[in-house]
């Protein structure tokens, strides 16, 4: 099963305490969140992210068209800053009808879909331990009492008694999500969590507040496509460049939050069936409603480039280097319009790969010239030529290559991290 997913995934690449829980029969009704309201709710910090998508199975097959019916969905996430109480942010951003969670809770992970024994907490929401989030809305949960140091792993678990309908998720996970028939967000054992698969569903945060870094407001959004989001990289090891990236802050003595708001196959201009809302239309909803942020590294494009030719699943209108240049532009007006310092990064090579062509080579080096020489970001940082080989500075260096020759290793992820100047950040 294992060689089937890693076959299915590299084929995705290659396009782009434990005593059972008392429900009170009363229920919350959640409205959506606003910006104004995650960012002065005070004290809380943002450890963990995923962008939303709307359901789609275009490459690995998952569960989100389908939804769920008495059935309980346990997902591993690790943060990356430390609090003495986390709570969990719930999606149904692409929900056609309100969608009722019947209980969650949230415990430290053991291994695989099992959790720690002693640590599993009942999540509430307003007091009450079931809600209903309408269709478009988003909620938070209370605070649990769970503390959480930076890089270890968290399991939240979601019991679905009624059928949802089509789910909001995050495709490309890179880690491993669990199912189980029935009622089992209590369980400490994961022996009833027969049926698994790569993607989030529903989770789009998690937050921490106290602690150590209480109070500071110097976070990091990882924001672009694929690469960001880490196809390609080792399953369940966490090894994505914005990983990478907060594993290199914490060993530098400047532990600060990394969030990963990357989705494979996105665009900066257009939107898409499969790959999500462009840039310019969840950038607010995205990285704008995080807490706790104080910069935002801005790396896509090369979708724009590729995208209206044969190798994208779903074709879109062609993208000149003007349009894409002030698609950046917009986004980096909106994130000094609300504080934010913008690093922006340069496109990574594609010789051998099948965006590969003199029109997209000579758009992405435009692109990437401008990147440079623009002054339109705060700072720059050069990924194009962190991961290149200098003997053929349009390919990426085959140690650094995936396999598909534009999405990159755990070797390539960790070169993307060390390219950024820790002091611009």
């Amino acid at each position: 099963m294992s060689n089937t997913r890693t076959t299915l995934r590299r084929s995705a690449a290659a396009l782009l305490a434990a005593t059972t829980l008392t429900l009170l029969p009363t229920t919350a009704t959640a409205t959506p969140t606003t910006t104004a309201g995650r960012h002065t709710d005070g004290g809380w910090r943002g450890a963990w992210a995923a962008s939303p998508q709307t359901a789609a199975e275009t490459f690995v097959p998952n569960w989100s068209r389908q939804g769920f019916a008495d059935q309980t969905v346990r997902q591993v996430v690790r943060v990356s800053a430390s609090g003495t109480r986390n709570r969990i942010e719930l999606t149904n951003r692409y929900g056609t009808t309100p969608l009722r969670i019947t209980g969650a809770t949230v415990a430290r992970t053991a291994d695989g879909s099992a959790v720690e024994p002693g640590t599993v907490r009942r999540l509430l929401f307003d007091g009450r331990p079931s809600v209903t989030i309408p269709a478009g809305g988003t909620l938070r949960s209370d605070a649990a009492h769970l503390p959480v140091e930076a890089f270890e792993s968290l399991t939240v678990t979601l019991y679905l008694a009624g059928e949802t309908g089509p789910a909001t998720f995050h495709q490309f996970s890179t880690a491993t999500s669990y199912r189980a028939n029935g009622d089992h967000r209590a369980d400490v054992s994961g022996t009833a969590f027969k049926e698994s698969t790569d993607a989030w569903y529903y989770l789009s945060g998690v937050e921490v507040s106290g602690g150590r870094e209480a109070g500071r407001r110097n976070g990091v959004v990882t924001f672009g496509d694929s690469i960001t989001d880490g196809v390609g990289s080792t399953a369940n090891a966490d090894n994505r460049y914005p990983d990478e990236l907060a594993e290199r802050l914490a060993a530098a003595g400047r532990p600060r939050a990394v969030l990963n708001h990357g989705i494979g196959g996105n665009q900066v201009v257009n939107d898409t069936t499969w790959a999500g809302e462009s840039a310019l239309h969840r950038f607010r909803k995205d990285v704008l409603t995080e807490p706790g942020v104080r910069t935002v590294v801005l790396f896509e494009g090369i979708n724009d480039i590729g995208g209206s030719g044969p190798a994208f699943p779903d074709p879109t209108p062609e993208v000149s280097v003007d349009r894409l240049i002030a698609g950046h532009l917009t986004l980096v007006r909106e994130a000094h319009a609300k504080g934010l310092k913008v690093i922006g990064a340069t496109l990574t090579p594609i010789a051998g790969s099948f965006y590969d062509s003199p029109e997209n080579e000579a758009k992405r080096t435009a692109f990437n010239q401008w990147v440079r020489t623009s002054g339109a970001y705060d700072a720059v940082v050069d990924f194009d030529r962190a991961v290149a080989d200098p003997a053929h500075p349009e390919r990426v260096l085959p140690a650094y290559d995936a396999g598909d020759h534009i999405h990159l290793s755990d070797a390539g992820y960790a070169a993307l991290a060390g390219a950024l100047d820790l002091d611009e950040l």
